[in-house]
């Protein structure tokens, strides 16, 4: 499989977590609709967008347990965290609860948008290893009654553990307290339904396990909380009557849920278009026998590291998938990660929590037992 994307055959790499990687043929599907699109830009953004990305979102919701409806398209997570939190209209005094395993740019999105509403940003600490009941638990005692929302993240991205947020979700429904779950790291890694997971919003990257595009991401919503959300820029979709552009145009008849999120001026929407190319090659290339042999390549990598330095790992086999945080002695994270790369031509990243540091090991289809080899061998981790 490594063959069939573009990666440099000299470089290790198992950090396909950061920033994904896209198939070769993905990637030419991506720039067919590029040229597409250029044939005849006015048609194309004007007279046809919206029945194409209506099309991808549907295809996309298939995979999602959900409808299309419901979905609308994003450059990345982080743009998704962004819309809702300042859609939430927060009053002074409010609280956003969240915990201390977040992704740090959504933390500072959370900091920054509760500081301009006098409002509060609570991360509760959890204990780890990880206890899916306890984990429920201490949130659950953390709402109070100015708790206006939950955040959290489906698979965290510094210790790569799979929180319980359907049970999460749950909770929060109970207590009448809204719910956004970050699945940056969830689409094409883990299974997901997102009807049956109850989150009020939910955002995702189609460009990471997914292997799509850079750019392709996505924003879920039920339909009770759509028309309060609110895009980050102001365009047509706020705008009465057709306004005489073009690209407005190719929105009427659609939702104002999907014309004031997605439609924001003149943008190249191939990374959308080609999420349903991306969808395809994993279905053709059994995708889930591809994600249990990675959730067992890592699994050995974990095993070897727990033995070689006697530290614990973060949970249990099914507490992560195919991103997996290996724990190593104390140490600078940037000075081994930059020994990896140097000495052994690894790509990977080291990540530190509560004092303890990670070799976080994403395994992704293109990664063979020699890869994982060569970083177990690797005199950096001696």
């Amino acid at each position: 499989m490594r063959d069939l994307f573009l990666l440099d055959p000299d470089l290790v790499f198992l950090n396909h977590g950061s920033f994904g990687a896209c198939p070769r043929e993905v990637l030419q599907a991506q720039q067919r609709w590029q040229l597409e699109m250029e044939r005849n830009p006015v048609e194309f953004l004007g007279r046809r967008s919206a029945a194409l990305l209506a099309a991808a979102r549907d295809r996309l919701a298939a995979e999602l347990g959900a409808q299309g409806a419901d979905l609308v398209f994003m450059p990345n997570a982080t743009t998704g965290v962004n819309v809702v939190a300042r859609s939430l209209a927060l009053q002074p005094g409010d609280e956003v609860l969240s915990t201390d395993l977040e992704y740090g740019a959504c933390d500072a999105t959370w900091q920054r948008v509760c500081e301009a509403a006098g409002a509060i940003y609570r991360r509760v600490p959890m204990p780890l290893p990880l206890d899916s009941e306890g984990f429920v638990a201490r949130l659950g005692e953390a709402l109070t009654p100015r708790t206006r929302l939950v955040y959290c993240s489906h698979i965290t991205s510094t210790t790569a553990l799979i929180l319980p947020v359907q049970a999460l979700c749950r909770m929060a429904r109970e207590a009448g307290v809204l719910t956004l779950v970050d699945g940056a790291h969830a689409p094409g890694q883990i299974d997901l339904d997102l009807t049956a997971l109850g989150a009020d919003f939910y955002v995702g990257n189609c460009h990471k396990w997914q292997c799509a595009p850079k750019g392709a991401a996505f924003l879920h919503a039920v339909p009770s909380q759509q028309a309060a959300l609110h895009a980050t820029v102001t365009s047509w979709g706020y705008a009465e009557g057709t306004g005489g552009h073009a690209g407005f145009e190719a929105y009427l008849g659609h939702t104002p849920f999907e014309r004031r999120l997605q439609w924001q001026g003149t943008r190249d929407l191939s990374a959308w278009l080609a999420v349903p190319a991306a969808l395809d090659f994993q279905q053709r290339h059994g995708w889930p026998t591809v994600r249990a042999r990675c959730h067992a390549l890592a699994a050995s990598a974990l095993k070897t590291m727990v033995d070689r330095f006697g530290l614990p790992p973060l949970g249990a086999d099914e507490d992560w998938a195919q991103m997996v945080a290996l724990p190593v002695p104390a140490q600078d994270p940037d000075r081994l990660r930059a020994r990896l790369f140097e000495e052994s031509g690894i790509e990977i990243p080291v990540t530190s929590h509560a004092g303890r540091v990670f070799v976080r090991l994403s395994v992704q289809g293109y990664n063979t037992e020699a890869d994982v080899a060569r970083l177990l061998e690797s005199p950096a981790l001696q």
